[in-house]
This record gives structure tokens, C-alpha cells and sequence, in this order.
């Protein structure tokens, strides 16, 4: 793989990390408003949306993201 295609691989993890955080949050707010915060599949949601804060985390962390580009809560 070259560099430029390395670069584009991780160009497009970041977009769909970023896009997969903010659908997680809104599903999650979803599930809030339901009254279903015990639910199988909020705590499933729950823990994708701290995985993917973890890997956004991991990006700042190295310089990869701007401090504004993904706000992680």
C-alpha cells in the first residue's frame, strides 16, 4: 500500500468513526426519550459510542484531529 493510499484508508476511518459517534448519539438520545436507558440495546449502543470515543481520543491524542472536529462527551 502506498502512501497515499494509507493516508486515504485513514482519512476515511476517521470520517466514518466521526459519523458512526454521531448517529450512536442520536440513537442514543432516542432511546432516552423512550424511557428504554435499560435496554439491551442502549447499553449495546452505549458502549459502540465510547469505543468510538476512544478511537477519536486516539486521533487528538496523536495530533490527527483538531481539538473542534468531533466533540467527545
Amino acid at each position: 500500500m502506498t502512501g497515499q493510499a494509507r493516508l486515504a484508508a485513514f482519512e476515511r476511518m476517521l470520517a466514518d468513526v466521526q459519523q458512526n459517534y454521531t448517529e450512536l448519539i442520536a440513537r442514543l438520545e432516542r432511546l432516552k426519550e423512550e424511557g428504554k436507558t435499560k435496554s439491551a440495546t442502549f447499553r449495546q449502543y452505549l458502549g459502540n459510542k465510547m469505543t468510538c470515543q476512544y478511537v477519536l481520543s486516539l486521533y487528538r491524542d496523536y495530533g490527527l484531529l483538531e481539538e473542534n472536529d468531533t466533540e467527545v462527551s
